[in-house]
């Protein structure tokens, strides 16, 4: 494809590490993508990089938008599969070089299942496991500080824009942590959410001990804890 691309006036960008994605630029400025051996013809290859945290940033990149810095690492069958070193523990050794705290996601999905932020050795290998349950290869990247705000673009037109809040709670100077919890999930079923609090997300136990608090602490009026920051 890059020795045919020129004869038409179009130029082929691979992305350089696993050479199994690349955007065609047309001179028009069209630009099409393909992955393996689904190309672009209907958007395919376009989604199925999109599907993909790793190959889409460098894609993000390579047009000059802003991405987060990260690395890919996979479970010992897909390194054995693939004669490659990226393990868990390397994945670590990235980790400190980028400096904690840093994000553990699986490098596919969505709805941010499977994400965690850690800030210790420990809450780095469990969170690598809790990534490897799903998904054989998982993002390592730089913690980013900062609000979180979804947009939707169709045909170059903003159509939506939402900021997105981390999962909380607020006290009421009497209820403790579980209860309150079993509020928010009520809230949420009133309201048509398919969201599941599990309680006993380690993410969740994490981020309490980190603020000095458990699931029994009783908050006082109008103190707010966030779980997933």
């Amino acid at each position: 494809m890059k020795k045919l691309a020129p004869k038409i006036g179009a130029r082929v960008i691979l992305e350089p590490n696993w050479k199994i994605t690349g955007q065609i630029l047309f001179k028009n400025g069209v630009k099409r993508y393909f992955r393996f051996s689904n190309l672009d013809l209907n958007t395919l290859g376009a989604s199925e990089i999109a599907k993909d945290k790793d190959f889409a940033a460098y894609f993000m990149k390579s047009m000059g938008y802003p991405a987060i810095s990260g690395k890919t690492f996979f479970t010992d069958e897909l390194c054995e599969e693939m004669n490659s070193k990226n393990d868990v523990h390397a994945a670590y050794k990235y980790a400190q070089k980028l400096g904690f705290p840093v994000v553990v996601k699986p490098n596919g999905g969505s709805q941010g299942i499977g994400v965690s932020k850690v800030f210790t050795r420990e809450e780095f290998y469990k969170a690598m496991r809790f990534v490897f349950i799903k998904d054989r290869v998982a993002l390592v990247q730089k913690a980013m500080e900062g609000k979180d705000y979804r947009i939707v673009v169709l045909d170059n037109k903003v159509i939506s824009a939402y900021q997105r809040i981390p999962l909380n709670v607020i006290g009421d100077g009497i209820s403790n942590v579980r209860k309150l919890l079993d509020k928010k999930q009520a809230l949420f079923i009133k309201n048509g959410r398919d969201t599941k609090i599990n309680q006993k997300d380690f993410r969740i136990i994490q981020k309490l001990k980190r603020q000095g608090l458990s699931m029994n602490s009783v908050l006082e009026k109008n103190q707010q804890v966030f779980f997933t920051r």
